[in-house]
């Protein structure tokens, strides 16, 4: 039974995306913002779940391998563009979150084939935990949570978390590097 779990609620994370897309186009009203913000967290506490379901009952995958980091940048990336396009958020962060995703995949792909595993540092999942949070929050804003100071709140979190993303990114870089300088 449980063999499939973790593969499960990563697909139902990739599933729930243009869900959570579909429920930010109530721009204007409080029920879409309580809804995409809710099928967020639901997304978020599948990717802890997923991962430790997998480690407890020792049921880690190659699917899930490949999967879960595709559903992260999946819902990252899209509710990131839907909330720039409303203007909840702001420009910058999202370049920089999106843009270190995109340069730690390619990163994991270039090392995956030298048989080079590079394990998640405890500072990427902290940079994650406030990327989710910031994004839950600005997801809720204002106008979801009834309080008026929601959406600044969430701006000034998703540029923390930028920083940290941006720290990260470096820090898989400069991993790598030594990678690249052994095979050119």
């Amino acid at each position: 039974m449980f063999k499939n779990l973790p593969n499960l609620l990563t697909f139902s994370r990739i599933i729930l995306v243009p869900f959570v897309v579909l429920a930010m186009l109530f721009e204007n009203s409080v029920f879409g913002h309580r809804l995409a913000a809710g099928l967020f967290l639901y997304a978020c506490i599948t990717d802890f779940f997923d991962g430790y379901f997998a480690r407890v009952f020792s049921v880690q995958s190659k699917l899930g391998e490949f999967l879960d980091p595709i559903a992260d940048k999946l819902l990252v990336g899209s509710v990131i563009v839907v909330l720039v396009h409303y203007g909840r958020a702001d420009l910058f962060p999202a370049i920089a979150i999106i843009g270190r995703e995109i340069l730690v995949s390619g990163l994991r792909e270039f090392l995956s084939e030298l048989r080079v595993s590079v394990p998640v540092s405890k500072l990427s999942k902290v940079k994650t935990f406030l990327q989710m949070t910031a994004i839950f929050i600005l997801l809720l804003g204002n106008k979801g949570s009834g309080l008026t100071f929601m959406d600044e709140l969430g701006r000034w979190s998703l540029w923390i978390a930028a920083g940290l993303t941006l720290i990260t990114g470096y820090v898989y870089l400069r991993v790598s590097c030594k990678h690249f300088k052994q095979h050119g």
